[in-house]
């Protein structure tokens, strides 16, 4: 009988007879569900009995479109959307975004303002690391972390409130300076917490630094040399912990930060294990951080002397003509901000956080680009976690601290 497939048909029988057979291999959905893919997050693990074989990471959708929505609101109203793209960083957002827009508009911001910044954003590192924790250690088994970390978290976001009147979304790293006055007793309050957090950081350690269990479950996991993490735009905590001594505070100082001493940690084991003592002793000095700004703390304003960008204080607002010109004008109108571009950087506590932003001259961003740490992170999963066990995949991928409205935006 003459030969009736077609040349496509005899192509796909001679890559299946081609194809190697795994009778042992089987595909897995790990994914989305909290805990263990903290979010939208989808693993397509092929495994070889328990043996990870092949990774595929789908980062999923929040539907939030971030990033376009910022070219239809004013510059000052886009703040709100910064505070919802790291939610466990909120502030970091509104920190780098407010730099960026303050570059374009070659304004200076005042010394008591850049401290504050720094400040809260220290703190917020301690916020973000403390939930880090607890639903690592939660993952992997360690419940009583969970808690220890919750307790800390709760004394920080009752701090955030104090500040701006929200625990999470604050909104309060303006451009131009800050939202709002810092409430009278901030000093005394953040004191308070930032005296007693360093024996909180002894209680964690004491529970998982020489625990047996915490030291099999993580150590000589999901090691990464630098060069792959490099190659593959990982930064931040992951980075640091292969030894890499990196961080945008000291490379690139900015609000000040260059009259703050604080150490950058360090590891050379580059795995699971290593990447929790970085981000313990990142605690320790963000805590060291927050200490030197209140002691240090410099007096005057807190909002740049910009009256066409910054609103006016209510009080002027309500008795001199001028300020309230100034005020109907900003909230109606916005500000425009010089035709240009400007990347800036700051540390998150994820790694390295990027914007982007043009501006056409007008009242609106022509463009914002958000280059998340999360995003960058995530691409190294199919690195990390191949050729490991599936019960190791929750510790590794834990181990990357990822948001996942910092990867979608």
């Amino acid at each position: 009988m003459p030969d009736l497939l077609t040349e496509f048909e005899h192509e796909e029988v001679i890559a299946a007879e081609a194809k190697e057979y795994h009778p042992r291999r089987m595909v897995l959905n790990m994914g989305p569900q909290h805990p263990s893919t903290h979010g939208v997050l989808r693993l397509k693990l092929e495994l070889d009995g328990e043996t990870v074989v092949k990774a595929e990471p789908d980062i999923g959708y929040l539907h939030t479109g971030i990033e376009k929505e910022f070219e239809s609101k004013k510059y000052q109203q886009a703040v709100t959307l910064t505070d919802r793209i790291d939610y466990l960083s909120n502030l970091s957002n509104n920190f780098c975004y407010a730099l960026a827009v303050e570059r374009l508009l070659e304004i200076e911001i005042p010394p008591m303002a850049q401290w504050m910044r720094v400040m809260l954003v220290e703190l917020t590192r301690l916020n973000s690391h403390l939930v880090w924790l607890g639903t690592h250690a939660l993952d992997i088994g360690a419940m009583s972390m969970f808690l220890y970390c919750m307790r800390e978290r709760e004394d920080i976001l009752r701090i955030f409130e104090m500040f701006s009147g929200q625990r999470m979304m604050t909104s309060y790293i303006r451009i131009g300076g800050l939202a709002l006055e810092p409430p009278r007793g901030w000093h005394k309050r953040i004191t308070t917490f930032i005296d007693a957090f360093p024996s909180k950081v002894d209680e964690y350690e004491d529970l998982l630094t020489e625990n047996r269990i915490w030291i099999g479950r993580t150590k000589g996991v999901g090691v990464m040399s630098v060069p792959d993490m490099l190659e593959w735009g990982v930064t931040g905590p992951m980075l640091r912990a292969g030894g890499l001594k990196y961080d945008a505070r000291k490379e690139n100082p900015h609000s000040s930060y260059e009259h703050f001493d604080f150490e950058i940690p360090t590891r050379q084991e580059s795995d699971v294990y290593a990447r929790y003592r970085v981000r313990v002793e990142e605690m320790r000095q963000s805590a060291r951080i927050v200490k030197q700004a209140i002691d240090g703390m410099p007096s005057g304003r807190w909002t740049a002397d910009a009256p066409h960008v910054v609103l006016p204080d209510r009080d002027k607002m309500k008795t001199e003509m001028e300020a309230l010109i100034y005020h109907f004008k900003i909230v109606t109108e916005g500000f425009r901000v010089p035709e240009g571009a400007v990347y800036q950087v700051v540390e998150s506590p994820r790694g390295e956080l990027g914007y982007y932003v043009v501006s056409d001259g007008t009242a609106y961003p022509y463009r914002v680009f958000v280059r998340g740490p999360s995003f960058g992170n995530l691409q190294a999963t199919p690195k990390m976690v191949e050729g490991t066990l599936l019960a190791d995949v929750i510790a590794s991928i834990g181990s990357m601290d990822f948001v996942l409205g910092d990867s979608d935006r």
